[in-house]
C-alpha cells in the first residue's frame, strides 16, 4: 500500500491538515524539512503539535546545506523571478529523496488558496496530491483558531504578525516585509544586506531598479498590503513594488 505523506512546516495550517489526515487515516506520516534557518520556537511548536495528535513527526534535512546562509553564499543566488534556491535545496530536493512514486502527498493549502494549490499541481503533475483544507473549506484564520482551541501556544512569528512561519528574513519578502525584520531581527536585516552586498545582489526592486537593503527606507513598503512570500513546496515571489 502506498504511504499518505503530510508535509508538515511547523505551521498552524499543515498541523490542522495533519489531524484531518489522521482521522482519515491513522497511518499517514507527518514529515518536516528543517531548514536550519526558522525561528528557534518551532522545535517547542513541534513536539506540542506531536502530544496534540499522539504521532511523531519525521524530521528531514539537506545533506549538503546546514541553512540558508549556506546555500546564498556557496551558490551565489539569493532570488529571482521563479523563485529562490534555498527552497530548492534545502525543501525541494530532500523532498524528492524522501518520497516514493506511489506516496499520497498532503499539503497545507487552505481554503482560498485554490489558485496555488493548482499551481503546484500543475508543476508537479507525477505526485498524488491532496488538500484536505481546500477540501473541508477550511481557511487558515479556523486554522489558527483550532490550535488555539487545542491549549497549544502558536509558533513565535505568527505572535511578532507574520502571517506564515518561514525562515527568519525570507529572500522572497517585500519592502514591508524586510523593514518589519529590520525591527524585529536587526542582525538578520544586517546580515542580509551584507550578503546582498557581497554577491552584487539585491531582493527588492522598485519601478525596475533595485534596491538594497542598506539603501532601504524604513518607511518604505506595507507589511500588511504585501503578498506573502511562499516557502512551500511551490516557491513564489513577492512582485515588483512601486
Amino acid at each position: 500500500m502506498s504511504r499518505t505523506i503530510v508535509w508538515f512546516s511547523c505551521g498552524a495550517a499543515s498541523a490542522c491538515a495533519a489531524k484531518i489526515m489522521l482521522l482519515e487515516n491513522p497511518d499517514s506520516q507527518l514529515v518536516y524539512c528543517d531548514t536550519g534557518s526558522e525561528h528557534a520556537d518551532n522545535t517547542r511548536f513541534l513536539k506540542d503539535i506531536e502530544k496534540w495528535l499522539e504521532t511523531k513527526v519525521t524530521v528531514i534535512k539537506s545533506l549538503k546545506y546546514k541553512d540558508t546562509w549556506q546555500v546564498f553564499s556557496e551558490r551565489r543566488y539569493l532570488s529571482g523571478p521563479k523563485g529562490a534556491l534555498c527552497t530548492t535545496e534545502l525543501k525541494k530536493i530532500p523532498r524528492f529523496v524522501f518520497q516514493y512514486p506511489d506516496d499520497v502527498q498532503v499539503f497545507g493549502y487552505v481554503a482560498g488558496e485554490e489558485r496555488r494549490a493548482e499551481r503546484f499541481k500543475q508543476q508537479n503533475f507525477d505526485v498524488m496530491m491532496r488538500v484536505p483544507l481546500i477540501e473541508t473549506g477550511m481557511t487558515k484564520g479556523d486554522c489558527l483558531a483550532t490550535i488555539r482551541q487545542a491549549g497549544i501556544e502558536l509558533p513565535a512569528m505568527y505572535k511578532l504578525g507574520y502571517v506564515n512561519n518561514n525562515c527568519i528574513g525570507c529572500v522572497k519578502g517585500g519592502m514591508g516585509y524586510w523593514n518589519k525584520i529590520r525591527v524585529d531581527f536587526p542582525d538578520v536585516f544586517d546580515r542580509m544586506g551584507r550578503q546582498e552586498r557581497e554577491l552584487n545582489a539585491s531582493i527588492l526592486r522598485s519601478k525596475g531598479e533595485r534596491i538594497f537593503l542598506d539603501e532601504l527606507d524604513p518607511d518604505r513598503g506595507n507589511y500588511g498590503n504585501e503578498p506573502e512570500p511562499s516557502c512551500s513546496m511551490l516557491c513564489e515571489a513577492v512582485a515588483e513594488q512601486d
